[in-house]
């Protein structure tokens, strides 16, 4: 967070110190809990009673005083969002969220006695600033994750499709060391999806006779596949 702090001249007179875009040479990080503020230069106590005023009529609903508020700060909390996010783009989505914010009710819930105007917007910025910056990250590792499940689903999925297109194979090759009575009985009763009494009728033999080849074919068949006959 931006703080706000105050000294004392050695006049007695009170003087925030408030973050500005100018004369920061380290770059804000996300992670900051707090930033350095440079003293503002002298004079600026006319500057801070009209942006003090300024927010008055902003919570009022005054549009030209926000307009005039904004061409007075923008420059500053543009800055400010650039440091933080790193993304020119990126900081002025910031900016225009920070003013927003004024207009619809920070400019309501403003108090002088607690800050300067400068250092209420640095403030209001550097945490619109942090939390763009995390949303991202979360966005970022959420893309990773998902990226990273889909990719292991399509090497399932693929896996999968190679062990079926060999297992299909294998069951071709052991259905040619069949005789041909029991592959085309197998074939009209696994394949074809007929009763063995179908069966029996199609090709016009004794049921008993179609029981017998299906059951010799199928153990043949899984002796080929390696698969335990009594299984």
């Amino acid at each position: 967070m931006v703080p706000a702090s105050t000294r004392r001249t050695q006049d007695g007179t009170r003087q925030d110190r408030v973050c500005e875009d100018q004369g920061m040479d380290e770059p804000a990080h996300a992670d900051d809990d707090e930033q350095s503020c440079p003293l503002p230069p002298h004079g600026d106590d006319r500057l801070t009673a009209q942006l003090v005023a300024g927010l008055a009529a902003i919570a009022d609903g005054d549009g030209a005083a926000f307009a005039d508020f904004y061409d007075r700060t923008s420059a500053r909390v543009f800055g400010l969002a650039t440091r933080v996010v790193r993304n020119p783009s990126v900081a002025e989505e910031v900016t225009q969220e920070v003013y927003l914010q004024v207009w619809t009710s920070a400019a309501r819930q403003y108090d002088p006695t607690l800050a300067s105007p400068i250092g209420w917007l640095m403030t209001l910025t550097h945490r619109r600033s942090v939390d763009r910056v995390r949303s991202e990250q979360a966005a970022t590792t959420r893309n990773q994750a998902y990226g990273a499940s889909e990719l292991g689903r399509e090497y399932d999925s693929v896996s999968e499709e190679v062990a079926q297109q060999l297992e299909e194979e294998r069951v071709t090759e052991c259905l040619g060391s069949l005789t041909a009575t029991q592959r085309e009985s197998i074939g009209l009763a696994y394949y074809s999806g007929h009763t063995y009494r179908e069966v029996a009728q199609h090709l016009d033999v004794a049921l008993p006779t179609v029981k017998s080849r299906i059951r010799d074919g199928l153990i043949r068949l899984k002796n080929c596949l390696g698969v335990n006959p009594d299984a």
